[in-house]
C-alpha cells in the first residue's frame, strides 16, 4: 500500500478546512494592512539560498541538478524570491513595498512535532523604509494575526531582540566576524557549551565576552539596557540612540494595546546572518513553548541578492505549529460545509429539474441533487435529501411550470410558492451573513 512521504501531509477535507480557515485568517488580517499578495516559483536556482545562507544549506534542502544542468533546489523560504523579484524592478514599485504571501516551503530534515519537510507559511514584508515605525508595524501585523485566531496574552508572546545592540557591544573585542558568537548565542538556550565555544572563537576576549552575555541575557527593559551600556564609555551615545529606537518600537506596541503579548530578550537573535537591527520571534506560552512565527530587519539582502539597496522587515508565521496550537486551545471553528439546497422532482423530468438546478447554481448556491440511477421515488429522494445536510429542499411540480414546494430541513416547515419566487427567497437568504437558513420567513 503506497504512503504518503515521510514529513508531507495528506489533507482530508476536515485538515484542509483547517488549513483554509489559517490561510482565510491570514489573508483577512494583512488586507487590514494595506499589504499586497504576490507570489513566486516553487523552484528556485541553489545559487539563491547558498548566497544567502552558505553552502551548509544544501544539506537541508530539497536539491538536485536538472536536465538543463541547472542546480535547482525547492524553496525552503520565500525571503530570497522575494529579495530578487523586487530588486529587479525596484526602480519601478511604489515604496514603501508592503507584500505578503501564502505558499508551500521545503525543507529536508527529520520531521517531528511541529516541524515538518513540508510546509505552509505567510510571510509579510515591508520594504523601503528605515527606522523602528516600521518594525512597529509588523510587529503589530504579527501580533494581530495571532489574536485574530482567538489566542490571547496567556497563549502566546513574542520576544524582541536586536542585533544593533549585540554588534555595538562586541565592537569592544578583538573579533574576526562577530557571526560566529551571534549563532553561539542563538544556540545557548538549546545547547550547552556556549562559554567554552567562546573561549574557543576569542581566546583573549571570550570570558568577558560570556560575562556581557550573561548580564544582556537578564535585561528585559530598558532600564537594564540603559544601565548595562552605560558602563562603556565610547558606546554610550550610540547606545542612548539605539535605545530611542526601542522606545519607539514599544510606544507603537502599547499603542495598540499588545504589550502584555512582548518582551525585551536579547537571547534572540535568529540565527540567519542577514538580519541587522530588531528580530522578533512568537512563542505559545506554557506547554512546549514552540516557536510559532519569527522575523526581523533585513535591510542588506536586496542589495546582496540583487545589487538593489533596499531597507526591509519581514516575518514569517509556519501553519504546522500554529495548527498544532489551535487545535490545543480548541480554537478551530467547526466546520460542515452543507449544500444551500437539495432539488427533487417527480417522474423523469429531469431536464426540467436540471434546469433549476443550474439557475440556482449560478446565482451561488450550493445544489444538489439525487444521482441515483436506483430510484428517484420522492421517498427514496427525500431520505437522500436528509442525509445531505441539506438546508432546504425544493420539490418541482412534474409539469415543471407549477408551484414548487420550499422546505427548511431541520424545523420542517414548508411553503408553496412559484418557482421565481423560491429562487429569490434562496438567493436572499444565502446573502445574509453566516447564512443557516433559519426560517423561510422573509425578514427585513
Amino acid at each position: 500500500m503506497h504512503r504518503a512521504l515521510p514529513g508531507f501531509r495528506e489533507f482530508y477535507p476536515a485538515d484542509c478546512a483547517l488549513r483554509n480557515h489559517i490561510f482565510a485568517t491570514f489573508r483577512r488580517v494583512v488586507r487590514r494592512f494595506g499589504f499586497e499578495e504576490f507570489d513566486g516559483p516553487t523552484l528556485e536556482p541553489l545559487e539563491l539560498f547558498t548566497e544567502k545562507s552558505g553552502q551548509e544549506i544544501a544539506s537541508q534542502l530539497f536539491h538536485f541538478e536538472d536536465r538543463g544542468g541547472r542546480a535547482v533546489a525547492l524553496r525552503p523560504e520565500m525571503t530570497p524570491t522575494l529579495a530578487r523579484m523586487v530588486g529587479a524592478r525596484a526602480a519601478g514599485l511604489k515604496r514603501p513595498m508592503r507584500w505578503s504571501n501564502v505558499g508551500e516551503a521545503f525543507r529536508y530534515e527529520r520531521p517531528q512535532k511541529g516541524r515538518l519537510r513540508s510546509f505552509y507559511q505567510m510571510n509579510a514584508d515591508l520594504l523601503g523604509v528605515e527606522g523602528a515605525a516600521a518594525d512597529g508595524e509588523l510587529l503589530l501585523l504579527l501580533l494581530s494575526v495571532l489574536s485574530e485566531f482567538g489566542l490571547t496574552a496567556e497563549d502566546f508572546h513574542v520576544r524582541i531582540g536586536d542585533r544593533c545592540l549585540w554588534n555595538l557591544f562586541l565592537s569592544q573585542f578583538s573579533l574576526d566576524g562577530v557571526e560566529p558568537v551571534l549563532a553561539a548565542i542563538d544556540r545557548m538556550e538549546r545547547e550547552e557549551g556556549t562559554r567554552e565555544r567562546l573561549l574557543a572563537l576569542a581566546p583573549a576576549d571570550g570570558a568577558a565576552i560570556w560575562d556581557g552575555i550573561s548580564v544582556l541575557r537578564t535585561c528585559h527593559g530598558l532600564d537594564g539596557l540603559r544601565q548595562f551600556f552605560g558602563q562603556f564609555a565610547p558606546l554610550r551615545e550610540r547606545a542612548e540612540q539605539r535605545l530611542a529606537d526601542w522606545e519607539g518600537l514599544l510606544e507603537c506596541v502599547a499603542g495598540a494595546g499588545f504589550s502584555p503579548n512582548v518582551s525585551v530578550d536579547l537571547t534572540v537573535v535568529r540565527g540567519l546572518a542577514y538580519y541587522t537591527g530588531f528580530v522578533f520571534e512568537a512563542f505559545e506560552r506554557g506547554g512546549e513553548g514552540r516557536a510559532l512565527a519569527g522575523g526581523g530587519r533585513y535591510d542588506d539582502l536586496v542589495s546582496k541578492l540583487a545589487g538593489t539597496p533596499l531597507p526591509a522587515v519581514g516575518f514569517a508565521i509556519g501553519d504546522v505549529t500554529l495548527a498544532n496550537l489551535l487545535v490545543e486551545k480548541q480554537l478551530v471553528p467547526v466546520y460542515h460545509p452543507r449544500p444551500a439546497v437539495f432539488v427533487l422532482w417527480e417522474g423523469d423530468r429531469h431536464r426540467e429539474g436540471l434546469a433549476l438546478v443550474t439557475e440556482l447554481r449560478r446565482h451561488g448556491l450550493a445544489v444538489l441533487w439525487d444521482l441515483s440511477p436506483v430510484s428517484r421515488s420522492l421517498s427514496k429522494q427525500m431520505q437522500r435529501a436528509d442525509r445531505s445536510g441539506a438546508i432546504f429542499s425544493l420539490f418541482a411540480a412534474a409539469d415543471g411550470n407549477g408551484p414548487v414546494t420550499l422546505r427548511h430541513m431541520e424545523s420542517g416547515e414548508e411553503e408553496k410558492m412559484d418557482r421565481a419566487a423560491a429562487i429569490s427567497r434562496l438567493v436572499e437568504c444565502h446573502r445574509r451573513p453566516g447564512f443557516t437558513g433559519p426560517d423561510l420567513r422573509q425578514d427585513p
